[in-house]
């Protein structure tokens, strides 16, 4: 039977009384070889689960940062042949989950058939397709799941019950809560009803029939989260954490120092995920 590392990864965090941490990385940012050595850095640092993003030349959803990111790995020719052989490579690695964090269009135009069944020859263990709703999902995310994908649907603060209900249905990885409307990128703080917003996911969660092996469909919290403090609130919440941009923006700054950088922060990030008191359930 093929090992569940999404599934294994949030069992690992809850045992140890923490929340997952879970980075993102633009594949190709500078280079195929400069994204192995941060996901090493970052698997060295205590990582859970990688994201793994497609260059794309349209990211809507995306940030300044992650815009900059896209186009250092487009112009450095990075493609979607150039994607599955760094997560071939990160998969051997190191001992990262992976998933594959992509808009819709450039997994069409290998086919979409082939677009899973190479991710999942390649290592992934789940996809995640930013511009895809719930609602439009009825022809993709079979596709996802007979290929051996475990599939993640986002939801955010302004999702109604039905979309909430429909994204946990959906979701057999991990439901993802966006922070708030809009891109990606640093923020100062996290928004208030942040609170409300995961305990909605929550009992969408519990109330989906995909359940995991702990009997709930885990809740991971991104979009916003730049600093050990911020981690350290999403970690009260959720049973994991994403941080993309702030990470992404580190590696910018630091150049050639970026998989030291990288390391040394995404060290902060995880001590942050660590809960002293009883894991959240």
């Amino acid at each position: 039977m093929t090992q569940d590392r999404i599934a294994a990864s949030f069992d690992r965090a809850r045992r140890e009384r923490r929340a997952a941490f879970i980075p993102y990385l633009t594949a190709g940012d500078p280079s195929p070889d400069a994204t192995v050595e941060l996901a090493r850095a970052l698997d060295r640092a205590g990582a859970d689960i990688l994201e793994l993003g497609v260059p794309f030349s349209d990211p809507i959803a995306d940030g300044p940062v992650l815009q900059r990111s896209a186009a250092r790995a487009l112009s450095a020719g990075t493609t979607l042949c150039d994607v599955w052989r760094i997560a071939e490579r990160i998969r051997r690695e190191t001992s990262l989950a992976l998933v594959l964090f992509s808009y819709l269009n450039p997994l069409l135009r290998p086919g979409l058939e082939n677009a899973a069944r190479a991710a999942r020859r390649a290592g992934f263990d789940a996809v995640l397709v930013t511009d895809l709703p719930p609602e439009e999902s009825a022809d993709v995310e079979p596709v996802f799941r007979k290929a051996g994908l475990k599939t993640i649907f986002l939801v955010s603060p302004t999702s109604p019950p039905s979309r909430m209900a429909r994204a946990a249905e959906l979701s057999t990885g991990f439901l993802y809560v966006v922070t708030r409307t809009g891109t990606t990128g640093v923020r100062d703080s996290l928004p208030a009803d942040l609170p409300a917003t995961v305990a909605r996911a929550r009992r969408a969660s519990r109330s989906s029939r995909r359940r995991g092996p702990e009997g709930f469909l885990p809740v991971a919290v991104g979009f916003g989260i730049s600093s050990p403090a911020a981690a350290r609130l999403a970690a009260t919440l959720a049973d994991g954490v994403v941080v993309g941009s702030a990470l992404v923006g580190v590696a910018e700054k630091a150049g050639e120092g970026a998989v030291d950088a990288v390391g040394r922060f995404a060290g902060q990030l995880v001590r942050a995920c660590r809960r002293t008191g009883n894991p959240t359930k």
